[in-house]
């Protein structure tokens, strides 16, 4: 019997993340939270979508694309955790029907690739989303200002 691969799990979570893919995979179809998943990266990718129709200046937008980068942020932060889980720790979550010691919860060179990615990746879309919320969010206080002071 084959387990859930821990590698595998890793990848879905990095690449598909936001669609909920390591959760179908880890937990099969009926896990409702994978299904909430693509929710908060849809509404970002309408942020981005509004900004590129109505320009910056649209006030929606500002808080529609920081949710698209904390969806990818969470979707890194998963494959952390999981990447960085012992191979016991692992068959004890996904396999609990396999020895501790099965190969499905091994760590390998491609688990770490993809540890490295997740960093990267992470940390852009989470700086990014937060420095776009932010400069927006203070742009539109400094107007806010001018109008009352004039």
């Amino acid at each position: 019997m084959a387990g859930k691969n821990k590698t595998l799990a890793v990848w879905l979570a990095l690449l598909g993340g936001t669609l909920g893919l390591h959760r179908f995979y880890l937990r099969g179809l009926g896990d409702w939270i994978g299904w909430l998943h693509p929710v908060p990266a849809a509404l970002g990718w309408w942020g981005v979508e509004r900004v590129l129709t109505y320009g910056q200046d649209d006030k929606l937008s500002w808080l529609l694309i920081p949710l698209l980068g904390m969806t990818v942020a969470v979707s890194c932060l998963t494959a952390i955790v999981y990447a960085l889980s012992d191979r016991e720790k692992w068959n004890r979550w996904f396999n609990p029907e396999l020895p501790p010691d099965a190969v499905a919860g091994a760590t390998n060179w491609l688990t770490i690739g993809a540890v490295v990615a997740a960093l990267l990746m992470g940390t852009v879309a989470f700086m990014g989303s937060l420095a776009f919320g932010f400069q927006r969010y203070f742009e539109y206080q400094v107007e806010e200002a001018r109008k009352i002071s004039q």
